[in-house]
């Protein structure tokens, strides 16, 4: 199910009483971009803290907007054993321009190409975006509209009023008491805008909102007066139906929170980045701060990529390389669940998703993301009991067979491969860092050695002093392999880093504490040797 600005609020109770009555809600967001520093000092690296990472991404999230979200809600059919009905939906959605509000946001090329490859629709993102906000912008807003001060601010809003001004002052001319005339395609908070802005501009009309658009009624002078003092639809009674419809999609988010279901992803972080900086407060520099206010919105998380992972491993599944593969391999016979696993049906506004895939495409990801939840946990409760009858399937019981993964995010490339929204991060458990050290060769740079190694496998370079590099990478085995293969290296001698024997810092502390105990012993001599 698609949903625009233009039919959103209408959807607004349906999409609650949804929202309430699941068991969980699927996540999926498309962007305009992903990183803008892909190169240079803000690159990520393996040798990143979580907190390092998070600086660097936050960047990123600031820069780009969202275009798409696909939230995707599971809720348990009464009556009838583990079987669950998935309402999908598309929210296509474009940042709120009323009054001083005016985001600027940037495209990245490779996004656009990705999203055009699966078919993405820009005229709904661009025309029919639904409009949003987070907690700073709508206070920034809620004050304009209560002292009165907005005014349109974007020259492509003044063009167009402007031309709705010239439209009905022509049509004015002409007109007589009582006639109307209707301005098609103006809709949400800008038919309010509009609105404001004729009431202003011309004192002997009188606008109304209508389905088909806004209504222009002209009257006397004496009935505007009259209007404007017991109308119920007079400048005083739209604050609150204005602030709605400019805070757009923020009003369903809230409603998310409040809802408090297990909010499920697949490799979710960026999309928690977003969720958090569009929608709640602009990110904070304080990475622990970030983690404490994505736990009180959302206090059970679960990544699918995560959960799939381990499952992976111990089941010798075949290597997948997105989500819709991990989809695949678990409703195959690879599955030994396959049979006895949670059924899933489409409920009957989503009926593209019964044949046909979607990858991609928000709402469709999102409800991939609630299927292999499900399939996961299944898979998880199956190996808990072993040859012992399973109990009688229920996503509390799932929820419990998933508790070591609540809330824990995977994180791509950093110094530990996931995040911990309930506590502390867990320590590493990367691969040790090498340490390389480059003979006969002056003025080596880090590209230099990421090239001599990037063919046998991908190594994290960082130059530690001088003509000593660290390399880091996620896999053992490449680390084995690289010891072995430079064993007697002439040029590149490569061998465990050992931080007390080759941090800088510990051998600059260690050579002062040499010349401290040196001179020390000097002046203890020489005091000896006076009579």
């Amino acid at each position: 199910m698609d949903v625009g600005a233009d039919e959103f609020e209408q959807r607004l109770p349906l999409l609650q009483e949804l929202v309430l009555g699941a068991d969980f809600v699927g996540l999926d967001i498309e962007f305009t971009g992903l990183r803008s520093n892909p190169s240079g000092p803000q690159q990520i690296s393996l040798f990143d803290l979580p907190s390092e990472w998070y600086l660097k991404t936050r960047q990123s999230v600031q820069q780009f907007t969202i275009c798409q979200i696909g939230l995707s809600m599971f809720s348990s059919i009464e009556g009838e054993s583990n079987k669950y009905e998935a309402h999908s939906c598309n929210f296509f959605l474009f940042p709120t321009t009323f009054g001083i509000l005016d985001s600027e946001f940037s495209f990245q090329a490779s996004s656009v190409q990705f999203l055009n490859e699966h078919g993405f629709d820009y005229n709904k993102f661009l025309k029919n975006g639904i409009p949003y906000m987070n907690e700073e912008q709508e206070k920034k807003i809620k004050h304009s509209i209560l002292t009165g001060n907005w005014r349109v601010r974007s020259s492509l809003d003044k063009d167009q009023i402007k031309v709705v001004i010239d439209e009905v002052t022509r049509w004015l001319d002409l007109a007589e008491e009582g006639d109307w005339m209707t301005l098609p395609g103006i809709t949400g908070f800008q038919a309010f805008e509009v609105q404001l802005v004729l009431r202003k501009a011309l004192p002997d009309i009188w606008t109304v909102m209508r389905d088909q658009g806004v209504t222009v009624k002209k009257v006397s002078k004496r009935h505007r007066w009259y209007l404007e003092n017991t109308s119920c639809d007079r400048e005083s009674c739209w604050q609150e139906k204005i602030l709605l419809s400019a805070r757009g999609f923020s009003v369903f988010f809230q409603m998310l929170v409040k809802a408090q279901k297990p909010l499920v992803g697949h490799n979710m972080l960026m999309d928690l980045l977003h969720l958090h900086e569009k929608f709640f407060r602009p990110l904070p520099e304080s990475y622990d701060e970030f983690k404490l206010n994505i736990h009180n919105l959302f206090p059970v998380l679960i990544d699918t990529k995560s959960v799939a992972k381990d499952i992976w491993k111990e089941l010798n599944f075949p290597r997948v390389s997105n989500l819709l593969e991990v989809y695949e391999v678990l409703n195959s016979d690879l599955n030994p669940t396959k049979n006895s696993g949670p059924v899933i049906i489409h409920a009957s506004r989503c009926e593209k998703y019964v044949e046909t895939k979607y990858p991609h495409e928000a709402a469709y990801d999102a409800f991939l993301c609630g299927s292999v939840l499900l399939k996961v946990a299944h898979l998880l409760l199956w190996k808990v009991h072993g040859v012992l009858p399973i109990p009688k399937p229920s996503f509390p019981l799932y929820l419990d067979v998933l508790a070591p993964y609540v809330n824990q995010v995977n994180l791509i490339r950093a110094g530990v491969p996931k995040i911990n929204f309930s506590g502390p991060d867990h320590p590493s458990i990367r691969p040790p860092i090498l340490i390389v050290t480059v003979k006969r060769w002056p003025g080596v740079s880090e590209q230099q050695v990421y090239r001599e190694f990037q063919n046998l496998c991908k190594f994290d370079v960082r130059r530690l002093v001088g003509s000593h590099f660290l390399l880091l990478t996620n896999k053992f085995k490449d680390t084995r392999s690289i010891l072995k293969e430079y064993r007697c290296h002439p040029t590149l001698q490569v061998s465990l880093y050992r931080y007390w024997r080759h941090s800088p810092n510990v051998s600059c502390l260690l050579q002062v504490c040499g010349v401290v105990t040196t001179w020390a012993f000097i002046a203890f001599l020489l005091g000896r040797a006076r009579p």
